[in-house]
């Protein structure tokens, strides 16, 4: 089932969202992006003249409720951007009377279902080493179960439309569809994007196709990397990578960053590139700092003789030339991650001009891709979000989907994806 061809008309929908938004100290939103994100999905079921529950969590509470991660902060927020007014559930499991008496066009917001440790299914305040640990898993589970149960039972059918948490199997967004059939269970509007954006990437490739890995440590990246092999024709390693790299092919780096232990995995995918034919690019040059910080001394060398007491922080001139060069020639391409310490304006200019090069390449016809949150915040920066072809709201779901992983969420709703 799709959610293009359900009518919603007298139906209510219980719908995972991702409205785990930033606030300020004030309970304030700072960026209702992920908000905005969700209203197609949310209209569509109201103009069909559905009523609405809607869950999410915020934060990381840990099993735990706490005021500063309630979501009742954000309802006023979820009012405007809905048009109407929104009534609250304080409790996530108790909340199937307020469920009941919602009429059309009504919407109910739940309380953060992570105030529930049943939502994430780990047993909490017990150690993996304890002896009593898989007991408690397996009571974990149970009660997982209960609560998905309990969720499902508020709604005639379930929407997914959280792609940023589809990469676990929690109760809202995988246990819960057990509960629904096949004709009441779908993923939202903006999840059909993200699937979408994901196989045309990996998929439904036009060649040549171009990823930018950026990043501090290989070894968070080494599943992403591996897959790539197997699917680009050009991959830019960048960001904090690089300097692994760098020493591990015998070169200078200074105190860049650099995991030593991953010296041999380094030359280990050097070696898959060169056998898979994949034209493994690293930078040439890079800006160097004497300190890590905005006011550091800074000077240009080569990215493989980086002097003492000097740190690499971002490309260098020749760099973006050459990581342009694969970039505008590109069908297809894949970026996540900055290529230097893009928090700090002095040290972004790489990263600045693999945006420019990736809407470049866009305004020719190439499809790209952006994920991850330093590469978004690049691209918005620069405002050229309507100048790239898709931008992912998932961070951990498009990475996992990006290495080949079935994520749970979808997965749940549709067993081929």
């Amino acid at each position: 089932m799709t959610i293009s061809n359900y009518h919603f008309h007298g139906k209510k929908a219980i719908v995972r969202v991702d409205f785990n938004v930033p606030v300020d100290e004030n309970g304030q939103i700072t960026d209702d992006t992920r908000i905005r994100g969700a209203l197609p999905t949310l209209q569509k079921i109201l103009n069909d003249g559905g009523a609405l529950i809607l869950m999410s969590h915020m934060g990381k509470p840990k099993g735990k409720p706490s005021p500063k991660l309630s979501l009742k902060q954000i309802l006023p927020a979820v009012s405007r951007a809905l048009d109407r007014p929104v009534l609250f559930a304080p409790d996530c499991a108790k909340a199937k009377e307020q469920a009941d008496a919602l009429k059309e066009g009504e919407v109910l917001l739940l309380e953060n279902l992570r105030f529930y440790p049943e939502e994430e299914g780990k047993p909490v305040g017990i150690d993996k080493t304890d002896p009593a640990y898989e007991d408690a898993k397996k009571a974990m589970n149970s009660a997982q179960k209960t609560f998905a149960q309990t969720l499902a039972s508020y709604a005639d059918c379930y929407v997914n439309d959280a792609f940023g948490t589809a990469h676990r199997k929690h109760a809202s967004t995988a246990v819960i569809a057990d509960y629904f059939d096949e004709d009441s269970k779908m993923l939202g509007l903006l999840m059909e994007k993200e699937v979408q954006a994901v196989e045309n990437v990996l998929n439904n490739i036009r060649r040549p196709f171009t990823a930018i890995m950026g990043g501090s440590k290989v070894s968070t990246k080494i599943g992403i990397i591996t897959n790539l092999l197997n699917k680009v024709d050009n991959l830019i390693i960048c960001g904090g990578m690089t300097y692994t790299f760098v020493k591990a092919m015998g070169g200078k780096i200074g105190t860049s960053i650099c995991e030593d232990e991953q010296l041999s995995l380094a030359l280990e995918i050097l070696g898959q590139a060169k056998q898979k034919g994949v034209r493994l690019v690293l930078a040439t040059d890079t800006i160097v700092a004497d300190r890590f910080a905005e006011d550091a001394n800074t000077q240009i060398c080569p990215s493989n003789a980086i002097p003492d007491n000097w740190m690499g922080m971002d490309i260098g001139p020749d760099s973006c030339l050459l990581f342009a060069g694969y970039i505008e020639s590109a069908q297809t391409i894949l970026w996540n991650g900055p290529a230097g310490v893009f928090e700090m304006d002095k040290f972004a200019r790489g990263s600045e001009a693999i945006a420019h090069s990736i809407a470049k390449a866009t305004a020719n016809g190439a499809y790209s891709l952006i994920g991850g949150g330093d590469s978004v915040a690049c691209i918005n920066k620069l405002h050229l979000a309507d100048q790239v072809s898709y931008i992912s709201t998932g961070g951990g779901a498009l990475l996992e989907a990006i290495e080949g992983k079935p994520l749970p969420g979808v997965a749940a709703i549709n067993s081929k994806l």
